[in-house]
C-alpha cells in the first residue's frame, strides 16, 4: 500500500508542477492585461528557464507574450527574438498561437525586421525609455477561456 501512495504523491506533484508554469504564464499575461508592464516582464523572465518543460503551445504563448511585453518595455531587440521564436513555432505547429496573437506577432515582428533591414540591428533600440505610445494595447492581452489558453 505504500508504494502506491509514494506513486500517487510523485504523479500529484508532477500534475502540480506543470500547472504552476501555465499559472505563471496566466499571471504575467494578467499584468500585461493589466498595463503592469514591468510585473509583466519580471514574471516571464522568472518563467524563462523553465520554458523547455513547456509543453509546445504554452512555449510559443510564452515567446509571444515575452515578445509583446518587450515591445511594450521598449527592449526591441528582445522583442525581435522572442517574437520571431513564436513565430517559428507557429510555423513548425500551426494554431498553437490564437489567430489574433499570429496577426499581431506577425505585425509587430515585421515592424521590427523592417527597422533592422533598413537602419540595421543598431536600429532597434533596448532603451525603456524609447518606450512610445503606439504599442500593442492591454486589452488585447486577455484571456476568454482558461482551457483554451490565452487569446489575442
Amino acid at each position: 500500500m505504500r508504494p502506491a501512495f509514494v506513486a500517487g504523491l510523485l504523479i500529484s506533484l508532477g500534475v502540480a508542477g506543470c500547472t504552476t508554469y501555465r499559472d505563471t504564464l496566466l499571471r504575467g499575461q494578467h499584468a500585461l492585461k493589466e498595463g503592469d508592464d514591468d510585473r509583466a516582464l519580471a514574471i516571464f523572465r522568472a518563467l524563462e528557464q523553465d520554458t523547455a518543460r513547456m509543453p509546445i503551445a504554452d512555449r510559443a504563448q510564452y515567446a509571444y507574450l515575452r515578445g509583446i511585453t518587450d515591445y511594450r518595455v521598449g527592449y526591441q531587440a528582445d522583442a525581435r527574438h522572442w517574437l520571431a521564436l513564436g513565430a517559428a513555432m507557429e510555423t513548425e505547429n500551426p494554431g498553437c498561437l490564437p489567430q489574433d496573437w499570429a496577426r499581431r506577432l506577425s505585425e509587430s515582428l515585421n515592424e521590427l525586421s523592417s527597422k533592422v533591414y533598413t537602419g540595421g540591428i543598431a536600429s532597434l533600440s533596448n532603451n525603456p525609455a524609447s518606450s512610445k505610445p503606439g504599442t500593442p494595447a492591454p486589452e488585447d492581452e486577455t484571456a476568454t477561456d482558461a482551457d483554451a489558453g490565452p487569446s489575442r
